[in-house]
């Protein structure tokens, strides 16, 4: 892994860490190539019974670094690696063997919305909040919200929040089904729920979970083609363009 992902061995779990507290854990070139190569990782680690994944510091995670955004504008080699890279990590989650519990500490945002939504299980914080705010910057969430928010809470909540970017805070979260609780301390207890299911028979935890994600990958099969072309779409916008020329003069 690069150094922007901590991943931990606690025994039979997996700790894994976004790990750019500098930056709230924004998600650069190296953070969004390290998750997609993660979950087929973690599916050859035979030890590992269940993982944990949350954020260094103050944040989840922050969403889409600034400068990143600009540069995917202007590369398209990288844009392409970008897209397929979102591709192999939605597919990656959906498909991990072991059960994925959220840790979240603080605002998780963008793609830290979209980790939060293919997890498992959820453990919110207090103070933390859910936001996918793609469309707000002019792209189209090829792995955000939409592909799977649906499965979790009703359709209207959904299309408001995605539509909108508008801020979803924990309260919100549990009430729409995007959050099992609201915690004091989200990794303690995100760690002792993992740690309660890696005691439990591998064999019948590892397909009760594939036979929920059955239902989550045709989901997400049925439209991810169609979402990572109009991302890329989206990314050569003008409007994307000048949103990001915004973004980052504002930063400056």
């Amino acid at each position: 892994m690069p150094e922007e992902i901590e991943v931990r061995a606690e025994g039979p779990l997996r700790i894994i860490t976004l790990n750019r507290p500098d930056s709230l854990n924004s998600v650069n070139d190296a953070l969004h190539s390290g998750l997609a190569k993660l979950w087929p990782q973690l599916n050859e680690d035979r030890d590992a019974r269940a993982a944990v994944i949350t954020g260094n510091g103050r944040a989840f995670s922050a969403g889409g670094d600034f400068a990143y955004l600009e540069e995917l504008r202007q590369d398209a080699d990288l844009r392409a690696k970008s897209i397929a890279h979102g591709r192999e990590l939605v597919l990656g989650m959906v498909r991990c063997r072991i059960p994925v519990v959220a840790a979240v500490n603080g605002p998780a945002v963008g793609l830290g919305c979209s980790l939060v939504a293919l997890s498992d299980v959820v453990y919110i914080g207090e103070k933390a909040y859910l936001a996918d705010p793609h469309v707000q910057v002019g792209l189209v969430a090829a792995d955000g919200g939409p592909l799977t928010w649906p499965l979790h809470t009703s359709m209207h909540w959904a299309k408001e929040y995605a539509f909108t970017g508008a801020r979803i805070k924990a309260e919100r979260a549990l009430e729409m089904g995007l959050a099992n609780h609201i915690v004091a301390d989200p990794l303690a207890e995100a760690v002792a729920c993992a740690e309660r299911i890696a005691k439990l028979p591998r064999q019948a935890v590892e397909n009760t979970k594939r036979l929920f994600n059955l239902q989550v990958e045709r989901a997400v099969l049925a439209s991810l083609d169609f979402a990572t072309t109009a991302e890329e779409m989206s990314f050569q916008s003008e409007d994307f363009r000048a949103i990001v020329a915004e973004l980052n003069a504002g930063k400056a």
